[in-house]
């Protein structure tokens, strides 16, 4: 797949943060960025506004708007029906998951996180006053699942939302529609508004599919904010774009009494037409894509699967690996050992809240040649752990 082959100098060159955070002989594998160039549509829309010097106040066809064009992706994708009135642009999800929580609670209520968890769900909870209720994924053996009964016990009378992440990040898990409908269940009986973050729900491998939590009933559409965007299914992140979908016309207006419309600010006008390209024309780009994250990933699980002591689940979405090498007692954390010994950058599991302790994130989405010089980096730092031999012994206890 020649048109996703991008080499680590091609990346070097760009301003994006995930090949600059580190020094130049550390591999990046952390911030979900993929290393893969955009859609052609999605060029040619940023190209349009860029040669037609089209910087001004935008004028929108209400056909080809991002209302519209969010309702015909999810109907089309998911079988939802969605209606464009109640999508509220938005310049990024985390955005939209801090006024959410700013809307639908008050200082020192509760909200739900289901860790480990990507890591702004926590911020926005500390970020705003908040609880952290902390209901965390159980590992069955096989994958991550929902524990609702935890939820159910978990959850207090001061409880007032939960935050919901589906397609899963950091696990990769896509929750199945008995998981869902259990977590409707504790949300209707407690009273909690949902807001659901499905960003990554383009990104979800064969065998399974997605489901919109707020297309599981009428009754808890009523109670649902979905967010989502073309960011990460598309590659666009810096083009800052996404949606809120309120599942009814109160939840909508609740949120516009706390937060009138001048404090979200407006989307710009090249995330705008990217994102409406992307969803209208992109889909045959994406098809190509999952291709490669597929193999990518395989590879991933193959590799940790013929190494002891590394705890993987192969991702159901996403292009991100959840590892845990915590029974390989390393002399430091988890992040510290891979970048100190083995020169590759990934996320911190303790980033992720409780259960992170000992793990690591790993963004798959690269070209095959980086993600083998990655994992042979790995692979060599384990082995020195093996023979006692470590390259850098001062990484003991960072």
């Amino acid at each position: 797949m020649n048109m996703l082959t991008l080499s680590a100098e091609t990346m070097r060159r760009r301003r994006g943060i995930k090949w600059h955070r580190y020094p130049e002989d550390v591999l990046p594998a952390w911030v979900a960025d993929m290393d893969f160039p955009v859609a052609p549509a999605v060029q040619q829309a940023i190209r349009q506004v860029v040669d037609q010097m089209d910087y001004g106040y935008p004028h929108r066809d209400p056909e080809h708007a991002l209302e519209a064009t969010f309702a015909r992706r999810m109907a089309d994708r998911f079988g939802w029906a969605v209606e464009a009135e109640r999508v509220q642009p938005l310049a990024d999800l985390v955005q939209g998951i801090a006024a959410c929580i700013v809307a639908f609670s008050q200082p020192g209520d509760g909200v739900v996180v289901q860790t480990p968890i990507y890591p702004p769900f926590l911020a926005a909870i500390e970020l705003t006053g908040r609880r952290r209720v902390v209901n965390p994924l159980v590992d069955d053996g096989r994958r991550f699942v929902v524990d609702a009964e935890g939820l159910a016990r978990t959850v207090d009378a001061g409880t007032r939302l939960l935050l919901l992440c589906n397609p899963h990040n950091p696990t990769g898990r896509v929750l199945e529609r008995e998981e869902l409908e259990a977590v409707g269940r504790v949300a209707a009986d407690r009273d909690l508004v949902v807001v659901s973050d499905e960003i990554h729900c383009d990104l979800v491998y064969p065998g399974r599919r997605h489901v919109p939590f707020a297309s599981l009933d009428p009754e808890l559409a009523a109670r649902t904010v979905t967010l989502n965007s073309a960011t990460k299914g598309f590659n666009i992140a810096g083009l800052r774009c996404g949606v809120a979908y309120f599942g009814s016309k109160d939840l909508q207006e609740r949120f516009r009494r706390a937060l009138p419309p001048p404090l979200l600010g407006h989307v710009n006008s090249i995330g705008h037409d990217a994102t409406v390209a992307a969803w209208e024309h992109g889909q045959p780009w994406l098809d190509e894509v999952m291709e490669q994250l597929r193999w990518n990933r395989d590879r991933v699980a193959s590799w940790a699967a013929a190494q002891g002591g590394v705890r993987h689940h192969p991702p159901e979405a996403t292009y991100l690996a959840w590892l845990d090498l915590r029974a390989l007692a390393l002399p430091a954390t988890a992040h510290s050992f891979c970048l100190e010994e083995a020169r590759v950058g990934l996320n911190p599991g303790e980033d992720f809240g409780p259960g992170g302790e000992g793990c690591v994130r790993l963004n798959f989405a690269t070209s095959p040649d980086i993600l083998d010089r990655i994992l042979e980096r790995l692979s060599a730092a384990l082995e020195r752990l093996r023979r006692g031999d470590r390259k850098v012994a001062a990484s003991r206890g960072r």
